[in-house]
């Protein structure tokens, strides 16, 4: 607005058109904005959420569809390694897994490197993150193993603890004798009677195996030499299950951070008078049944499947029926998870502590695997995955790998 003053100047009205001119000449040219980012026809990018992709309620938890760009180190994982444990998952696969289970096999075929891998998976299935009915998204994974021990089949020296294989009446008598009674009630020891797979060294040998449900024996044979075979989950007392190193963790034996496994060997170590005691606080016995095990032919690869696809040798069967897979296979929540569902893990190993971030298929579960985003990782067989599955309990997220309709 002028100032109040009499009729302008023709001075001041060129000065104000000059002063306009100049204050358009000093603004910033007007860009056009950019070009969109159109992709080819058919190359939609496989990553991508549907925009109607509805979350998925499960009886434990709620799925969430995300972008597979959201689920962290994807781009890391050594992703064919999955094929073997996913090959199997499709030999009982779930009703939604029918169509892409037929194309599976051929797939792993074609799809040898990660990248490629990680593309087929893409393309294929959406990606979900669990959580639990509440939204929580954190949650808890722990680790389990295949036991290697020593055994005989007659009892002789140190071997003197027994593994059993169903008694006769397991089926008749609900819930079955204790742990306790089984070792001191007559009645109950008769029910054992010529049930006896093998004989170990300790009785935490025998509590180890049945904890984890399955294990491998190297039989001693007469003539020094031994023999491998496996034992497997063929049932239970129909007793609650107990965990022993929280009855030393209420005992005042140990604290919560030294209830490991390797702190519950030691505790037994230092007191072998009450080595019964600690057996007997877990009431559930499990027993077995003896399986070969079977050895990889000459110049086969150990673990593939079908002889197709390289892979680490099978382990044992969990409760979706089919052979587990070392680092490839969890133990889950059913009623969150279905087995054979494909899962992206982020967690930690428990002992260096670094990221284990990596594609895994449900394929177990396990009494105390329960709620949304609950794991149970299995590390195979020997010392080394003893150690990593004893101290396992780490912070966990989780996303569901789901077929696209």
């Amino acid at each position: 607005m002028f100032p109040k003053c009499s009729q302008p100047s023709i001075l001041v009205v060129l000065s104000l058109v000059l002063n306009l001119l100049l204050i358009s000449c000093a603004s910033p040219p007007r860009t056009e904005p950019p070009a969109p980012d159109i992709k080819p026809t058919g190359a939609a990018d496989p990553a991508a959420v549907p925009t109607a992709t509805p979350p998925l309620l499960r009886a434990r938890s709620r799925w969430v569809p995300v972008n597979f760009s959201e689920l962290p180190g994807w781009e890391q994982d050594r992703s064919a390694e999955l094929w073997p444990a996913l090959l199997r998952s499709c030999e009982r696969p779930a009703p939604e897994w029918l169509r892409l289970c037929g194309q599976a096999r051929a797939a792993s075929l074609l799809n040898t490197s990660d990248d490629s891998t990680r593309v087929w998976l893409q393309q294929n299935l959406q990606a979900y993150r669990i959580e639990s009915l509440t939204g929580a998204a954190e949650g808890l994974i722990t680790g389990y193993y295949e036991p290697v021990i020593d055994a005989t089949r007659t009892a002789q020296g140190p071997y003197k603890f027994p593994l059993h294989s169903p008694p006769a009446d397991l089926t008749t008598r609900k819930p079955y004798w204790t742990r306790q009674q089984l070792d001191t009630l007559p009645a109950a020891q008769d029910s054992l009677r010529g049930k006896v797979i093998a004989y170990v060294t300790d009785p935490l040998s025998v509590l180890t195996l049945q904890i984890q449900g399955s294990g491998r024996l190297n039989l001693l044979e007469p003539d020094g030499s031994k023999r491998r075979v496996r034992v497997a989950f063929a049932g239970h007392n129909d007793q609650p299950y107990k965990s022993v190193g929280r009855w030393l963790i209420d005992q005042g034996e140990l604290r919560a951070e030294q209830a490991s496994w390797p702190g519950i060997k030691a505790w037994t170590q230092r007191n072998p008078l009450r080595v019964n005691e600690l057996m007997w606080a877990n009431p559930r016995v499990v027993f077995f049944r003896e399986e070969a095990l079977a050895e990889p032919a000459s110049g086969a690869i150990p673990g593939s499947v079908a002889g197709l696809v390289p892979g680490p040798l099978p382990g044992p069967r969990g409760a979706q029926g089919v052979p587990l897979t070392a680092g490839r296979s969890i133990a889950v929540d059913a009623q969150s998870i279905p087995y054979g569902t494909a899962v992206w893990l982020s967690t930690t190993e428990p002992l260096s502590n670094t990221p284990l971030r990596r594609l895994v298929m449900a394929q177990d579960t396990g009494t105390a695997i329960v709620g949304a985003v609950r794991a149970d990782y299995f590390w195979g067989p020997g010392e080394e995955a003893e150690a990593q599955a004893g101290r396992m309990k780490q912070a966990l997220l989780m996303w569901a790998l789901w077929p696209k309709p």
